[in-house]
């Protein structure tokens, strides 16, 4: 049978894919392949465990096998969404400039026909994730599998469910007070704006059980002859011609962040775009006025007993803090994800406790970049508490 990976990591990763992914007329021989390899090698790792294999086999068909059970409400998933997915999909999924919009381009019209026009206009300034996908499964196995980005796969069903109703409301395809589950998901499937919009007769789907072929789609050779030489660049934009047509950072899209480039002023080759500021941006750094001395700072409940003398927590019990509230999504201890380290926090605002407080609560952009920092919902003592720790240094 299969082999365990703690030996064979390799051979045994190949095996464990190659039966979770092949058509049911292969997995017979796929066992005998895989007992006849563990035969060669013997002594080597030991079968696995129908819940190792499990937890690979977490995927979900266009017919919906796969799909584990539960449901969640619009209203849920909003919650899910705000404090699990807004930070990089925005809060109306319009998503920023790094990733694309979800939300945006399909119509009523679209709904009742399965195919979204905006596809073929080529006049249409992008393409939404609810404008491309034609598979409900898809929508869902791919949050269940991958989101959050940080800590892919510690989203529960219920709220899996949820939010991918939440996405669905975003779009119009579902009421308000909608509730998504294993049970209605053809029935909300058929709604899809681009349901229509793929096929499985393809060569890529064995078998005929989703309307499979195994006759390829697509005949004939490969062509080498006459082969057009690889193009070469022969020339670059000046900086005196990057503002031709005016700055693009100002010229605004019909949805989402896809801005361009600030072509007002020469292009920056000594840092990431990302971490330019917006063109306009009016938020500033405050310094630390000169002498300051970091105070005590109340603490809820939850933290008082982790503060140390000065009011101040621990770095254990701040990093524990910033978790709980998936501070954690976007900044991390010494290096830059979506937002900046908390140390680099620290290090632009000493001793300014009230300022970073207040901006986690309110949020806001401009200062380390182009994605905004989404409103926090956290208690006040917690964010004046994690503010005190920022300020006194982030230790």
């Amino acid at each position: 049978m299969f082999k365990s990976l703690e030996r064979a990591p390799l051979l045994c990763a190949a095996l464990l894919v190659a039966w979770l992914v092949a058509p049911a007329p292969a997995l017979a021989q796929t066992a005998k392949t895989a007992s006849a390899m563990g035969s060669a090698f013997p002594g080597v790792g030991r079968p696995a465990t129908p819940k190792e294999v499990a937890a690979w086999d977490i995927d979900v068909r266009p017919d919906f096998k796969g799909l584990p059970k539960g449901s969640g409400s619009v209203a849920a998933g909003m919650n899910v969404w705000e404090s699990q997915c807004a930070s990089c999909h925005g809060v109306f999924g319009e998503s920023n400039s790094v990733f694309s919009p979800l939300v945006g381009g399909t119509t009523a019209r679209d709904m009742e026909t399965g195919v979204v026009a905006r596809l073929t206009d080529e006049s249409y300034p992008g393409r939404t994730t609810l404008m491309k996908v034609s598979q409900l499964s898809t929508l869902w196995d791919y949050i269940n599998r991958a989101m959050p980005w940080t800590n892919p796969k510690s989203l529960k069903p219920d709220e899996v469910y949820a939010v991918t109703a939440y996405m669905l409301n975003l779009g119009g395809i579902v009421p308000d007070n909608y509730v998504l589950s294993d049970q209605n998901m053809a029935q909300t499937q058929a709604r899809l704006p681009n349901r229509n919009g793929m096929t499985t007769a393809h060569a890529m789907w064995p078998g005929n059980e989703l309307g499979g072929s195994r006759k390829p789609d697509v005949q004939g050779s490969a062509c080498m002859s006459n082969c057009v030489a690889e193009p070469k660049v022969a020339s670059f934009l000046p900086d005196f011609a990057r503002n031709a047509h005016g700055n693009l950072a100002e010229q605004s899209r019909l949805f989402g962040p896809q801005v361009g480039a600030d072509t007002s002023r020469p292009e920056d080759k000594s840092s990431s775009p990302r971490s330019a500021a917006p063109l306009g941006s009016s938020v500033k750094a405050v310094p630390a006025p000169a002498g300051a001395v970091v105070a005590a700072v109340p603490a809820s409940p939850a933290t008082a007993n982790a503060a140390s003398a000065t009011g101040v927590l621990d770095s254990k019990s701040a990093l524990a803090l910033a978790n709980k509230h998936t501070c954690t999504a976007c900044h991390a201890a010494n290096a830059k994800l979506l937002g900046p380290s908390f140390t680099d926090i620290a290090k632009k605002y000493p001793g300014n406790a009230d300022y970073i407080a207040n901006k986690i609560k309110k949020g806001g952009g401009g200062v380390w970049g182009p994605i905004p920092m989404p409103a926090q919902s956290l208690p006040d003592a917690d964010a004046r508490a994690l503010a005190a720790w920022l300020a006194a240094g982030a230790k």
